[in-house]
């Protein structure tokens, strides 16, 4: 049984606050280690629960946060950018399912630090009339490869807003959202612990959640942080302006979704 363990840091037990989760100073330099620690606890899930083989795809930011001495040997790391399929990278890779750690509330979401990809350049992100967060467009991603999400962490809220898309996931609440920057967190042990436990029971169950598929074609609109941004959105000629701060654009598949919109954060910066 192979798993990709895809690992956010917002949803980390203990982080609550911007500086934690960018990089250069050293109150990231603390929670990348903290990141690292919740990785290794789903990695140990996972051979608990029965697994055989372990990717683990660094899914914040540039994608290599996650100090590489410190992660469990017995597992293999997808690491940098750019990649096609992002926070998901390796579920092309025969994995039978996937585990979301250190996840986090979607854009306009009352989670702590929450946002949708790139909190400077999206305000909204919507398939088909439904929001969506980084968990469930990557969660959608891996049901086009048939594969599950079978366990996830991080606050009250993340659980709150990705039940429905996730019926029979293993939730794990890592911490409660009192605020944008501010929460009550467990401790990183019992988080830990926490996270090790729910990975291990998610992967003993005797069946698998169904993955989540969409359908497709799916209708994108976006609503940009700033008209300016849609501007710049709307160079892309297969986009439509919608309104001020509003983009859209249709998309035959859930990857083509998300490498679009990866594209047009990774746009964003010329605005910056």
């Amino acid at each position: 049984m192979k798993i990709l363990i895809s690992t956010d840091i917002e949803g980390v037990a203990g982080v609550v606050h911007h500086q934690q989760v960018r990089a250069g100073n050293p109150e990231y330099e603390r929670a990348r280690v903290l990141m690292a620690h919740e990785a290794n606890a789903a990695i140990a899930g996972a051979f608990d629960g029965g697994a055989t083989e372990v990717l683990v795809n660094d899914s914040h930011g540039d994608f290599r946060n996650m100090p590489a001495e410190l992660l469990d040997a017995r597992a293999q790391f997808v690491l940098g950018k750019p990649r096609t399929l992002g926070m998901m990278a390796g579920v092309d890779q025969g994995v039978d399912a996937v585990c979301m750690v250190g996840y986090h509330s979607r854009a306009g979401g009352r989670g702590i630090l929450a946002h949708t990809t790139n909190s400077f350049a999206f305000a909204r992100v919507l398939f088909d009339g439904q929001e969506m967060g980084e968990a469930g467009m990557y969660g959608a991603l891996a049901g086009e490869y048939g594969v599950p999400v079978v366990m996830a962490s991080g606050d009250d809220v993340f659980i709150a807003e990705h039940r429905s898309l996730f019926p029979h996931t293993v939730f794990v609440q890592t911490k409660r959202a009192t605020g944008q920057t501010s929460g009550i967190s467990l401790s990183p042990q019992a988080a830990r612990d926490a996270i090790r436990a729910g990975v291990a029971e998610a992967l003993r169950q005797p069946r698998r959640p169904a993955p989540c598929v969409l359908p497709t074609p799916l209708a994108v609109r976006i609503r940009t942080q700033t008209p300016a941004l849609a501007d710049l959105f709307c160079q892309w000629p297969t986009l439509e302006r919608l309104a001020a701060d509003e983009v859209g654009f249709q998309a035959p598949t859930v990857q083509a979704a998300v490498r679009t919109i990866n594209c047009l954060s990774a746009m964003s910066s010329v605005l910056r």
